[in-house]
């Protein structure tokens, strides 16, 4: 078990003022709300799936014990932990139930669970990566929480490395200009992520002014600015929902569009690109490729 270093009756005051501050720091960072019992946790909830895949790719997936109803990466994860969340809601009383040492969160998007979790004396922590550096730090910050941070960076650094192998792979013609689609109704363009990956495979995101808005919100277009954004490509993956390219098609006015008359309308799967960890920088990328320049 660890103890709070700056608990009552541990001498916190060391050599100087600072190794007063430092174990206060660490209590924050590690104690808060001093409810984590073991250092490295080892009882963790994932609420989202990229630390599920993350934890597994680091071999530390005997830790969780808990996960999204939408994590399936990797496949076994179905049949060897149980579903106790969905994305903006949660079975608090399954969670405390397997008496986790830390809970694992993602974004504004829940923090009314994780508002809940921390009334009842769980520890968690928020990651709220919306780039792909973002991404690789959430590797590196969730490698060292589990004691493997060694093979974190190793992960972190394989995956940078094999982003700037295919940025740098030639490509038989201009870039395509490309519009990502998160959802239909109404129209929300890709994050940042998605908008880095575009890049890096080789396209031109349509809209990029959009890239650096967080909230789903502030990346609402209309119709029109899609029509006058004249994409070749159009990418969609509704949040889970299929994707329908009729629909899309019928749109008023969009009958021009490039990426409409040349039946370039793609579907990727949500779980590979809307995921903010591993399977975006994988298995996302690999189908961004694939799309924008398929083999002839």
């Amino acid at each position: 078990m660890m103890d709070c270093p700056a608990g009552p009756g541990n001498d916190v005051r060391g050599n100087g003022d600072h190794d007063v501050i430092d174990a206060v720091t660490m209590c924050r960072r590690v104690c808060i709300p001093c409810a984590m019992r073991d250092f490295p946790p080892r009882r963790i909830v994932c609420l989202t799936e990229e630390t599920v895949e993350t934890l597994y790719l680091l071999g530390e997936q005997d830790r969780i014990v808990g996960v999204s109803g939408y994590a399936v990466r990797p496949p076994q994860v179905r049949r060897e932990k149980p579903r106790v969340s969905a994305f903006i809601s949660a079975d608090i009383p399954k969670i405390l139930a397997l008496d986790p040492d830390m809970v694992l969160a993602f974004s504004d998007l829940q923090a009314d669970i994780v508002a809940d979790l921390v009334r009842a004396g769980v520890a968690v922590h928020v990651f709220n990566q919306r780039d792909i550096a973002g991404i690789l730090a959430m590797i590196g910050t969730l490698g060292a929480m589990v004691g493997a941070a060694d093979r974190a960076q190793q992960l972190a650094q394989n995956l940078e490395q094999r982003l700037a192998a295919i940025a740098a792979t030639p490509r038989p013609g201009p870039r395509p200009k490309v519009y990502f689609e998160e959802w239909d109704d109404p129209l929300i363009s890709g994050i940042g992520w998605v908008s880095e990956l575009i890049a890096i495979a080789g396209g031109e995101d349509a809209l990029p002014h959009l890239r650096t808005h967080k909230a789903a919100k502030d990346r609402i277009v209309s119709p029109d600015a899609v029509r006058a954004a004249m994409p070749d490509v159009i990418l969609a993956s509704w949040c889970g929902k299929k994707v329908v390219p009729d629909r899309i098609r019928a749109r008023s006015g969009w009958s021009d569009i490039p990426a409409v008359r040349n039946d370039r309308i793609v579907e990727i799967k949500s779980p590979i690109i809307l995921q903010p960890g591993p399977a975006a920088l994988t298995d996302g990328l690999d189908a961004i490729v694939q799309t924008l320049w398929p083999e002839r």
